[in-house]
């Protein structure tokens, strides 16, 4: 099942063009990691599909509801410093603000559950600012999970991390992958962690450049 479908995408900024004639499909339990250089459109392309950039041309057709979408953004961790919990940060990403109670029970089995697989039981009541940058990006990954996406962005997610976390991390969303069948697309520099996984390839230098399996990709 064709869950995402970008077509004759166009994406400019004051009469610079950011991406342009891009085009690709994506799959349902598909593992996609966008590369390229500083400013080759990965980020672009990833807040236009979300819905965060308007495109001057092209369409974006997506097959599953919005609320099957989790999204996470590139962040500075060090700016994570404000008077929440962890589980509060967390449990964010399924309140529903409208709605009494913001809850269900179900969402709190689930958080239970990603905690559980994410390693952090023992710091879910601390305050975010208190966390290590490994930890804090835990959390972030945590509040993405708990909605259960079926598609799962993220934006350069081991900026700030050191090698040993980095590994950890697409440790864990290699399992989200093979496990629970969801679709991920991740903007990265990080291809030699990703070895084990072999992902699909898609590298951007404000068009698509090379779409293909990781075993055949040369590099540019």
């Amino acid at each position: 099942m064709t869950i995402l479908e970008v077509e004759n995408l166009k994406v400019s900024y004051s009469n610079h063009i950011a991406i342009e004639n891009i085009n690709f499909k994506v799959e349902d339990g598909e593992y996609i990691c966008l590369v390229g250089e500083n400013g080759s459109g990965k980020s672009t392309l990833i807040k236009t599909i979300v819905g965060l950039l308007k495109p001057e041309s092209g369409d974006i057709n997506l097959n599953i509801f919005l609320d099957q979408v989790s999204y996470l953004s590139q962040t500075n961790l060090k700016e994570l410093n404000f008077p929440a919990t962890a589980k509060e940060i967390i449990m964010s990403g399924v309140q529903k603000h409208k709605k009494l109670p913001f809850y269900t029970k179900k969402d709190r089995q689930v958080y239970e559950k990603v905690i559980k697989q994410l390693k952090i039981e023992d710091i879910q009541n601390r305050r975010i600012g208190d966390l290590s940058g490994g930890q804090k990006q835990r959390v972030l990954i945590a509040r993405s999970l708990i909605r259960e996406p079926k598609l799962l962005i993220l934006d350069e997610p081991s900026t700030g991390l050191d090698c040993n976390i980095t590994k950890e991390l697409y440790e864990i969303l290699n399992n989200q992958n093979k496990e629970n069948k969801m679709t991920i697309i991740m903007a990265t520099h990080d291809l030699d962690e990703l070895n084990e996984i072999k992902p699909r390839i898609i590298y951007i230098a404000k068009i698509i450049k090379y779409d293909g399996k990781f075993e055949d990709w040369k590099g540019f």
